[in-house]
């Protein structure tokens, strides 16, 4: 936009100026347990305070685009394998006071990578880490309250979408998938429901090569292995049993 492209009358410089910024809750399954990407701050405000990953969006940029560019950098992988992961935008935060600096607006975005090699700081961060969820560590701005947002739509999704796959290799057996939602929600889940559910809804899971090739390793018969089907939604949703069930999905029949 150029000057002469400003209505008669208004005033720019009226309105009290403020940054927007985007902040990332990543969460990946490392050693069968939630984990979610952390920094440490290495400037202030919150200086060696953990926080989210995240930073300013760009004059140039999209707020989708600055996540992009924040995911990359701090996982560490190409803008391109990056842009192959699960992320999508949570919700906005804009009190006014949460950031000290100046009225800060932040567009948050969840994102689902399956497991990665420890990451690295990008940025301002003086180091990166993954660390289990839920965690006691404080955080910096209003960060706690983003990550307990994300974690929450993510629990939730699981039930109805698709969404577990971005946890999971192009290739995965049953199991994995399983686990997928065990550290997710939080709860433990009966095995032969849990692979019934999830064979009988349509679209969801189908065999590698037609045929569910077998994967072997430790004891027992070979696990079958299977891929995302072209299904997003799941008909009927896999419903997600109390926090102190040990055992059967919720919904399910006889």
């Amino acid at each position: 936009m150029t000057e002469s492209d400003i209505p008669e009358g208004y005033d720019p410089k009226a309105f009290d100026p403020f940054a927007v910024t985007v902040d990332l809750a990543v969460f990946t399954v490392r050693e069968a347990a939630l984990h979610v990407l952390l920094i440490r701050r290495g400037q202030a405000p919150y200086a060696g305070a953990w926080a989210l990953p995240g930073g300013f969006v760009l004059p140039d940029e999209s707020a989708e685009r600055a996540a992009l560019r924040e995911l990359a950098e701090e996982t560490g992988l190409s803008r391109e394998h990056a842009s192959g992961l699960h992320l999508e935008q949570l919700r906005t935060y804009s009190d006014p006071g949460r950031d000290p600096r100046m009225r800060v607006v932040s567009v948050a975005f969840a994102a689902l990578v399956p497991d990665l090699p420890e990451p690295r700081g990008g940025g301002d961060a003086a180091e990166a880490q993954w660390v289990p969820v839920p965690t006691d560590v404080p955080l910096a701005f209003d960060h706690g309250r983003i990550l307990a947002d994300a974690w929450r739509r993510i629990g939730d999704k699981l039930e109805y979408t698709s969404l577990a796959m971005g946890f999971c290799p192009p290739e995965f057996t049953l199991g994995e998938l399983q686990q997928v939602y065990e550290t997710v929600w939080g709860v433990s889940l009966d095995r032969p429901n849990f692979r019934r559910k999830v064979l009988a809804t349509p679209g969801f899971v189908e065999p590698v090569g037609g045929a569910a090739p077998r994967r072997t390793g430790g004891r027992g018969k070979p696990a079958a292995v299977y891929r995302a089907g072209t299904a997003t939604a799941l008909h009927p949703p896999l419903l997600r049993p109390a926090a102190d069930s040990t055992g059967d999905l919720s919904g399910e029949g006889a």
